[in-house]
């Protein structure tokens, strides 16, 4: 009896340990109904929505850009337009860090999401599944991408085939320019 007691307690940590490692990435007001982003966006809202600060930066080609690092450890990043407004908008988690943060658009799971998952969820709108090669950034991963209304969606697994970073373009992006 005391062994069965010992199981379920042990079973009960791991349970609460791996339910509390799984962070929401706090996006609720940023996504709609159907759990996807809405766009145009300001970097005050998204501030303030996110509770924190924006970073803005210039890229070698003198082109604006804002970035948020939210509680969760997810890094939301984007390009300005004009009157600093944003239409597109990247979602990772930094290298360094292995989290599982869900509450991401369409439902997705960063660190959890599958490339099985993604293609059954997104069949309707002619997945396109790519290899990663040896030079990009998740070497013997995968690569999703497909369209829906206005925006591109490219996700991005690793070589174990879990999410890793999410983008929402008004374009595709050439692999030339990374």
């Amino acid at each position: 009896m005391k062994i069965k007691a010992f199981t379920v307690i042990i079973i009960f940590q791991l349970v609460t340990l791996v339910a509390s490692a799984q962070k929401d990435a706090g996006l609720n007001i940023l996504l709609n109904k159907n759990s996807e982003f809405i766009f145009p966006q300001t970097p005050d809202k998204i501030s303030a929505i996110l509770n924190t600060k924006t970073v803005f930066y210039e890229d070698a080609n003198e082109e604006q850009y804002a970035k948020w690092l939210t509680k969760s450890g997810l890094e939301l990043y984007c390009s300005l337009g004009k009157d600093k407004r944003i239409n597109e908008m990247f979602f990772n988690i930094p290298d360094d860090k292995f989290l599982v943060i869900s509450g991401l658009p369409f439902n997705l799971i960063m660190n959890k999401t599958t490339v099985q998952q993604g293609i059954i969820k997104f069949n309707n709108y002619k997945v396109k599944k790519e290899k990663l090669g040896e030079d990009s950034l998740f070497s013997g991963g995968a690569k999703l991408t497909f369209k829906k209304e206005k925006h591109y969606v490219t996700l991005l697994f690793d070589q174990k085939n879990l999410l890793k970073s999410l983008s929402i373009t008004t374009d595709l992006i050439d692999p030339a320019a990374n």
